[in-house]
């Protein structure tokens, strides 16, 4: 039978870096892209609103941070958010155009997207 060697004592995990302000910033920016994606899947307008005001505030807060150069970790979280964001921007534009797409067939193709024909609503009288 092979010998076993242990060590006399467990070594110390390495110290894990500080996380930047950029990185902690870009990771919640990651997680209200997700959520902005599972709201437009799920067609949730409630959810859309809050990401987008979740995106815009962090927007700022990532704007008030000083310039730095990307390491790594950074860069991949950037490209990330980059992709993500991308992503539920053809989602939107999507769901858009199949809407509009929609409201022009119930318009009989009176309706035009950017201007409306001259058709008039009448109540019926009863």
């Amino acid at each position: 039978m092979p010998e076993i060697l242990v060590p006399a004592r467990r070594p110390a995990p390495a110290a894990a870096a500080p996380a930047s302000p950029l990185a902690d910033g870009l990771r919640q920016m990651i997680a209200v892209l997700q959520r902005e994606r599972q709201a437009l899947a799920a067609l949730d307008a409630d959810g859309l609103v809050c990401a987008a005001r979740d995106k815009e505030s962090l927007c700022d807060t990532l704007a008030a941070l000083e310039p730095q150069a990307l390491d790594g970790e950074t860069r991949t979280l950037a490209e990330t958010a980059r992709h993500l964001n991308e992503v539920n921007r053809r989602v939107r534009n999507l769901l858009a155009a199949n809407v509009a797409a929609r409201i022009e067939a119930l318009g009989g193709g009176h309706v035009r997207l950017g201007r409306l024909s001259k058709m008039t609503y009448t109540p019926a009288r009863t």
